[in-house]
């Protein structure tokens, strides 16, 4: 069919002009569909699509005005053309269907010729109109595509920011809590596995991190290697995040725990985790131009490290800041003072479970 051409509706409750008027327009090469009244119309027009109504004004039960006025206020069928046909030539008529919606007027007996062009130039519209929409449909599948993308990179509301036109984003937090975690010998790990399954592999645990960080209401920060960041208490204050970041760590070692490597390699046991958690006062923001990083910084992030670089496998270690926050709600093991590069002795605690 060439663009010349359509899918026409012929609506008349006169069977003669209904013939007459398709047969025509079958020989212009266009597809035809008849209906008696208006109510058959609207019923088709939801069953098929069309290019063009050619809808007779004068019909029972449903006129061609009130069938006019039903399919401008659908917003399936709104968009379909509609050329009225009728024997009234009074201006009136003319102007209440325009009114109504329609792109075009024409009398009976209309003029072949006149006929021809002005479907001709509603058809012209419908396919311009048609393109328009597919292209604003591409247009805003790229934009979700990239607001996913974008997202997957900063929490929502620094996006939002940085759409608004923000050329710098830095804030202070007078408290957040920060949750660090690693996988105890990688290094062993990864060299006795191949780069696609040492992938795989890490691609299943920090996916399910990620699914776990946004069950408890947390902001990923990032991944390096085989550690894991996520942060809770920003970029949205959130008054519970301690423990909220406490029971992120609790699942996190139980979903370790059933993940099963000695498929990949015999001599693999079951996997174990170091975990560190620190509560204090962070700066965050979002650093690069190209290519952008929403990260923190402070005393605060350096202990959470520390705290999971000096934990034993298998366990969850807090700093006294954190404990005196989580105390009442959750059970405790004291290991007491450890060393601390940069800070010397420390008093730490071992998270044990609610």
């Amino acid at each position: 069919m060439t663009p010349e051409q359509g899918v026409l509706l012929v609506v008349d409750d006169n069977e003669m002009n209904r013939d007459l008027l398709s047969r025509r327009l079958q020989r212009q090469g266009h597809t035809i569909v008849t209906a008696n009244n208006g109510r058959e119309a609207i019923d088709k027009m939801r069953s098929q699509p069309f290019d063009l109504v050619l809808l007779d004004v004068m019909m029972p039960e449903l006129n061609g005005y009130e069938t006019l006025e039903q399919l401008k206020q659908d917003p399936d069928l709104r968009h379909i053309p509609v050329i009225m046909i009728s024997a009234l030539d009074d201006i009136e008529s003319v102007v209440r269907c325009i009114e109504l919606g329609a792109e075009d007027y024409l009398f009976k007996p209309f003029n072949p010729t006149l006929l021809k062009a002005r479907i001709g130039a509603c058809l012209e519209k419908k396919r311009l109109r048609d393109q328009e929409q597919s292209y604003l449909k591409l247009i805003q599948a790229e934009q979700e595509k990239s607001e996913r993308l974008l997202l997957n990179v900063l929490p929502k509301a620094i996006a939002d920011q940085l759409k608004q036109g923000s050329q710098t984003i830095a804030d202070n937090f007078t408290e957040v809590t920060v949750l660090f975690a690693d996988l105890v010998n990688f290094t062993e790990l990864s060299s006795k596995l191949s780069p696609a399954e040492l992938v795989a592999l890490l691609n299943q645990i920090f996916s399910t991190f990620d699914q776990l960080a946004e069950l408890h209401g947390l902001e990923k920060i990032k991944t390096i290697g085989d550690s894991y960041m996520v942060v809770g208490g920003l970029p949205l204050p959130q008054a519970g995040h301690a423990e909220a970041i406490a029971r992120m760590a609790l699942d996190m070692q139980k979903a370790i725990a059933q993940i099963n490597i000695s498929h990949i390699h015999p001599s693999f046991g079951p996997l174990q985790m170091r975990v560190g958690i620190n509560t204090g006062p962070v700066g965050a923001g979002v650093i690069g131009i190209k290519k952008f990083t929403y990260d923190l910084w402070g005393d605060t992030v350096n202990i959470a490290s520390r705290m999971e670089s000096l934990s034993l496998p298998g366990r969850i270690q807090v700093s006294a800041t954190t404990y005196e926050r989580l105390q009442d709600k959750f059970q405790f093991e004291k290991r007491g003072p450890i060393e601390v590069k940069g800070k010397g002795e420390m008093t730490t605690y071992f998270l044990l479970g609610s």
